[in-house]
């Protein structure tokens, strides 16, 4: 299947940039194209990690808020999530994923696991996310954390004992999808 950018135009360029497009593409329901105009959120890539303190038996979330979810009165705009965060251009994720946990809740991370990567939601965001697992112990907070000062983050640390997660997850606890689907796979692949 093909498809074929005739226009792209930026609309908006701030923390987040917007843009629109005329494509053409291939249909499944017959040999013609379709052209369409279609708006587009650009973020680029980001990088998710699922962190397990080992020697508390404990995984490292962070609770922060969040403008755009109190779009929707049930929530008061602070989520429990995993460490994320976006790249850089031509950031390596590895270093990204070490970076963000250092800033967000200061740990030190030496090794990881590459999970996978997804879109975050297709229909309106270039987002693809990297997903990382790694294992600390308490000794490797060695940082500040909190976030960046210079971003006005305000970042709080939560350690959640393994053998609630399931209990959790079946509650609905967490409304975050990249954090979900860290926390899910973490279940499935290591507990």
């Amino acid at each position: 299947m093909k498809y074929n950018i005739i226009k792209e135009d930026i609309v908006y360029k701030d923390f987040f940039t917007v843009k629109k497009a005329t494509i053409t593409h291939d249909t499944f329901k017959s040999d013609q194209q379709v052209k369409v105009v279609r708006e587009c959120l650009d973020r680029g890539s980001a990088i998710a990690i699922v962190l397990v303190e080992k020697d508390t038996d404990s995984i490292l979330l962070i609770n922060q808020f969040r403008y755009p979810t109190i779009m929707h009165p049930e929530f008061d705009g602070w989520l429990t999530e995993i460490v994320a965060g976006c790249m850089e251009a031509d950031e390596d994720p590895m270093e990204c994923a070490r970076r963000e946990v250092e800033e967000e809740i200061g740990y030190q991370v030496k090794h990881m696991e590459f999970i996978g990567d997804y879109f975050a939601s297709p229909g309106g965001t270039s987002e693809k996310v990297n997903a990382f697992y790694a294992e600390v112990n308490s000794t490797d907070k060695i940082f500040k954390g909190g976030g960046l000062d210079t971003e006005q983050e305000d970042i709080q640390l939560i350690k959640l004992p393994i053998s609630e997660l399931k209990s959790k997850l079946n509650a609905h606890a967490f409304k975050d999808a990249k954090t979900i689907i860290a926390l899910q796979w973490l279940l499935l692949n290591k507990y």
